[in-house]
């Protein structure tokens, strides 16, 4: 696809290879870049399809990541799920209300509870990153949207609608700051230009950092 950017990018994921070209190269151009590249883009191809999808457990002691921290489900003897922190000092402080559930609890309704435990943790972990940054940006607050896309940690259209994915809220909370400080920025700058990333690094000066981390750690 052709966009507003200096450099060709590439992407490989599970929907295949995805190319970003600037608007104004020749396909020719392209090709011989395509040609170079061959070899890696054939290896990353090949690691997606061999790669085996990982399901969660859900199964009563399961560990699911919140924040960059372990916690885990537990089930009480009534059949509620319960969502506590897997470390020892913090098991008994941290435990949070109980999602109810009937006896006998079956891996659909752990899965069940899990999600929706995640995405009320989402929704106001989010909403309050979101008034922290775009207060420091100045700009006015957007409609915030949950998502589940496969590949995207957010998104921003012009319309002022923020999506950020569900997932984010696993990763540890300067991540989450970091692309809530990205998708704020496109408010100001529709773009990833040098204007954009100044935009950004004025709210968020390890963006450089962060950014590498989010796509090491998937």
């Amino acid at each position: 696809m052709r966009c507003r950017r200096k450099t060709i990018g590439m992407r490989v994921s599970s929907e295949g290879l995805t190319v970003r070209i600037p608007m104004r190269e020749s396909l020719s151009w392209v090709e011989s870049v395509l040609q170079k590249r061959a070899d890696w883009i054939v290896t990353k191809l090949d690691e997606w399809k061999n790669r085996k999808p990982t399901r969660p457990a859900w199964e009563e002691g399961a560990i699911f990541p919140l924040l960059g921290e372990p916690w885990q489900v537990t089930v009480t003897a009534a059949g509620a799920v319960q969502m506590m922190q897997a470390s020892e000092n913090a098991r008994s402080k941290d435990e949070q209300p109980g999602l109810s559930l009937s006896a006998g609890v079956a891996a659909e309704q752990i899965e069940s509870a899990v999600m929706k435990w995640y995405r009320q943790h989402a929704l106001t972990c989010f909403t309050e990153r979101i008034a922290l940054y775009a207060n420091k940006l100045g700009v006015a607050l957007p409609q915030l949207r949950l998502s589940s896309a496969r590949t995207l940690w957010g998104s921003c259209n012009s319309r002022g609608i923020i999506r950020l994915n569900w997932r984010l809220v696993q990763k540890p909370l300067d991540l989450v700051d970091y692309v809530v400080a990205h998708e704020l920025s496109h408010l100001i700058e529709m773009n990833h230009s040098k204007a954009f990333w100044e935009t950004v690094g004025s709210v968020y000066p390890g963006y450089a950092t962060a950014r590498k981390r989010l796509k090491e750690i998937g």
